[in-house]
């Protein structure tokens, strides 16, 4: 089972809500599904500058493997205030940790709900139906 402390959308991102702040980033299933279990398959990051407006369900970078590129997709709106740089030269971390220290980008939430969010289980059976 994912994390429960934190919402899913059907494209694979998730959020962690900390009062008016909201952590950003891809789950593990999204990562396995770009590099095949081989972390050396994740080749590009593009991740949006701090100050940036986010709509929820809007793309705000992409991610690419020697396979695929994938667009991410903010699961709620507001303000890009921190950008973790560190994925951007070092995506071996998504492979290592997708839940903590692979998050992608932090923002100051417009609002803090939207229908598109899924919680764990739900988004367990979104993957069991993919896999």
């Amino acid at each position: 089972m994912r994390p429960d402390d934190r919402k899913y959308l059907s494209s694979h991102e998730w959020i962690k809500i900390d009062g008016d702040i909201g952590t950003i980033g891809i789950t593990d299933f999204a990562v396995q599904e770009l590099c095949s279990g081989n972390e050396s398959d994740l080749v590009y990051c593009d991740l949006p500058e701090a100050g940036r407006s986010v709509e929820a369900g809007e793309t705000f970078g992409e991610i690419e493997s020697v396979k695929a590129v994938a667009d991410l997709n903010a699961p709620l709106g507001g303000e890009v205030i921190e950008v973790n740089a560190a994925i951007e030269d070092h995506l071996e971390i998504l492979a290592d940790d997708p839940w903590e220290r692979g998050w992608l980008i932090k923002i100051k939430l417009s609002a803090k709900t939207s229908d598109a969010l899924l919680d764990a289980a739900a988004y367990e059976e979104v993957v069991a139906q993919e896999a």
